[in-house]
């Protein structure tokens, strides 16, 4: 392994996503699972997100379920990738973290979005519309005053006092407001490696000491498939890109099909557009195949810590996949170290 890659951590994002005929209670419980089984292969964190009214995303209340995995885990890191603030009051989102951080010392990361609901209804449901997003910085300056002194007289207890980090995940203008706030950055190549490279670049160069930080750091997101082929681990990447294709020309993220119906389907040509774009980008492959592209990658963003969010039909083989990659980059012999 590469000099790179030992030196940065590797962490899980998990949206509990749903299989088809799946009850979404179930993927919650799977996500619990993983994150046991994330704490014994060695990573670092493992977050959860927040979603509404989605048929094929089950977690839709990441407090909630990371209090939990917090529960069912005794080492990892518990957070969230993230809560979306506009959808929340700055003050119970200080009040949950705060409970959390109580419970689970030491243990639990504030992520924190910008999103709003995908839909007008979902929003109308939320009592909040898009004009609540332009209100961001306002609302994360008082949700971080709340682990201070308070705002205008009122407390988030139990949060007040408490160290909870708080990260940023860049959504358009989020890698220069992280830099603005001195936030940790949370960033993927969702427009694109070159202009995620650039927003980083902008955001260390623009980096302010904030609350907990003085340095800037940056978490690269994205998909990672280890299989026996690359051609076994191309085809895990098919519910996924199904699922974002279908969702951009009907509105609504499904639940994941196996990758066999998926080769069936009939597809428009946008929705075929839109399935082959949603193919691009993924380190996939074997454990050689991977290691060469994720060193190339963290070279090139100069990232502190690789945030792995992959998303398949197949349970086994998204859990051996995130094994493998452990065991890849020493995730093992380090935990089994640090315990010594």
């Amino acid at each position: 392994m590469t000099p790179a890659l030992q030196a940065i951590r590797f962490s899980i994002l998990d949206r509990s996503r749903v299989r088809q005929d799946q009850p979404h209670p179930e993927a919650l419980r799977e996500t619990v699972e993983f994150a046991r089984l994330a704490e014994a292969w060695g990573y670092h964190r493992f977050w959860v997100s927040e979603h509404h009214s989605v048929p094929g995303v089950a977690g839709s209340a990441p407090t909630v379920l990371a209090a939990a995995i917090a529960a069912a885990t005794s080492r990892i890191r518990v957070g969230t990738g993230g809560v979306m603030l506009p959808n929340h009051q700055p003050l119970v989102v200080a009040e949950q973290f705060g409970v959390l951080e109580s419970l689970y010392p030491g243990r639990i990361d504030m992520g924190l979005g910008r999103s709003v609901g995908f839909t007008g209804g979902v929003r109308r449901a939320l009592g909040h519309d898009k004009r609540d997003a332009e209100d961001f910085d306002a609302q994360l300056t008082e949700l971080l005053d709340y682990f201070t002194d308070g705002r205008q007289g009122v407390h988030a207890w139990p949060a007040e006092g408490l160290r909870v980090p708080a990260f940023l995940l860049a959504i358009g203008s989020g890698a220069e407001r992280a830099a603005r706030f001195g936030l940790p950055l949370v960033i993927a190549a969702a427009a694109g490696e070159d202009a995620m490279v650039e927003s980083i670049e902008k955001y260390r160069a623009e980096f302010r000491p904030g609350p907990g930080r003085d340095t800037p750091y940056v978490v690269v997101s994205g998909s990672v498939v280890i299989a026996d082929t690359t051609e076994q681990a191309h085809r895990l990447l098919l519910p996924e890109a199904w699922s974002s294709a279908w969702s951009r020309t009907r509105g609504e993220f499904p639940p994941l099909l196996p990758p066999e119906v998926i080769e069936r389907q009939p597809m428009t040509d946008r929705q075929r557009e839109l399935f082959t774009d949603a193919l691009r980008g993924h380190i996939h492959g074997t454990e050689a195949e991977v290691l060469t592209e994720l060193d190339r990658l963290v070279r090139r963003t100069d990232a502190d810590e690789f945030l792995v969010h992959t998303s398949t039909y197949d349970r086994a083989a998204r859990l051996e996949s995130h094994r493998r990659l452990a065991d890849a980059v020493g995730l093992h012999a380090a935990l089994s170290s640090a315990s010594r």
